[in-house]
């Protein structure tokens, strides 16, 4: 695939076909991703999720509720990953984190950082290290100007504020408390080798005073806002086919949406957070609300959803919610 310059004819599925790999299904989940809602702080430029301040879609205590008792009834799903919007911003974010914890998971918070400077936020970072909560940040460059391009003027200075603040009570310091950075290409091309990045961030934050675990890598989707621009600028097509010329077959069995169940703010089911916001539902015979979640064997080889964005997650070392999928 990677020497055929007619990629407009490829579908994903057609990829897996050609790469023998078949039909694309679960394992059983042990990974909850909810999205408690599109409101946030800030309106990034490469946001797949369209949240912004103007935004009001916010999931509902019923929905949290239920979500709590899914985890009650399926222990292994292990790991709950909290995103948004600025998931922060919900009134009962942190009783889904205490509950979470309370039952023994791992909880990730995707924070944006700015949000630990926002009115009645104060004491944000003291929660998160009282709850052992795994921050993972976005910030898309170690320059300032990149990051104040792609999610607006004075967003860096503030990230590291940010960094220090979480630094001060014990994150990214090998102590527990792990803080990981996410990286997104400014641009329409891929992101570089995550390790080699990951050392220059290191260097290049540590001038600034801050400390951290790892960098993930993640490629921009061509989807919602990013794909606006890229159609702006007369760049999608483009892009799109740079995803499917660089599919990598060795980066499918780790992708994410294998063992993962994405909850939107409205209850519904999804393969990933990218189906979610395409409203690409869970195949028919597999749960597709939270009332019809039932037990994580419920998932066990179902089929998954895939469409062309998914090139995004198979394309070079691959891409997921955490990080690269190849070294």
């Amino acid at each position: 695939m990677p020497g055929n310059h007619n990629t407009t004819a490829f579908s994903f599925d057609s990829a897996l076909d050609r790469a023998g790999l078949g039909v694309l299904k679960r394992e059983a989940p042990t990974w909850l991703q909810v999205n408690l809602g599109r409101k946030c702080n800030q309106a990034c430029r490469h946001c797949h999720v369209d949240a912004g301040p103007t935004r009001t879609e916010m999931m509902s205590e019923e929905r949290i509720d239920q979500v709590i008792q899914i985890l009650h009834e399926n222990p292994t799903l292990a790991l709950v990953d909290i995103t948004g919007g600025a998931p922060e911003l919900h009134p009962s974010f942190r009783r889904l984190v205490m509950a979470a914890r309370a039952l023994g998971r791992e909880v990730i918070d995707r924070c944006n950082l700015t949000i630990l400077q926002e009115p009645g936020q104060e004491d944000l970072a003291a929660f998160l290290a009282e709850q052992g909560v795994h921050v993972v940040s976005s910030l898309p460059c170690y320059l300032e100007g990149n990051v104040d391009k792609q999610r607006g003027r004075g967003v860096f200075e503030r990230s590291l504020a940010a960094l220090r603040s979480l630094n001060t009570y014990g994150y990214g310091q090998g102590l527990g408390l792990v803080l990981d950075l996410v990286y997104n290409p400014v641009g329409a091309h891929l992101p570089p080798s995550q390790d080699g990045l990951e050392a220059d961030y290191k260097v290049r934050l540590a001038e600034h005073g801050v400390v951290f675990d790892q960098l993930l890598t993640i490629t921009n989707m061509p989807i919602a806002r990013f794909a606006r621009d890229l159609r702006r600028q007369g760049n999608l097509e483009e892009y799109e086919n740079l995803l499917i010329r660089s599919f990598n077959p060795a980066t499918v069995s780790g992708l994410m949406c294998r063992h993962l169940v994405s909850v939107s703010w409205d209850g519904h089911l999804y393969d990933c957070d990218f189906n979610q916001m395409l409203q690409l539902r869970t195949p028919t015979g597999t749960p597709q609300t939270l009332d019809q979640f039932g037990t994580t064997g419920d998932w066990t080889g179902r089929p998954i959803a895939t469409a062309r964005h998914c090139f995004g997650c198979t394309a070079g070392t691959g891409s997921s919610c955490g990080g690269a999928l190849e070294a």
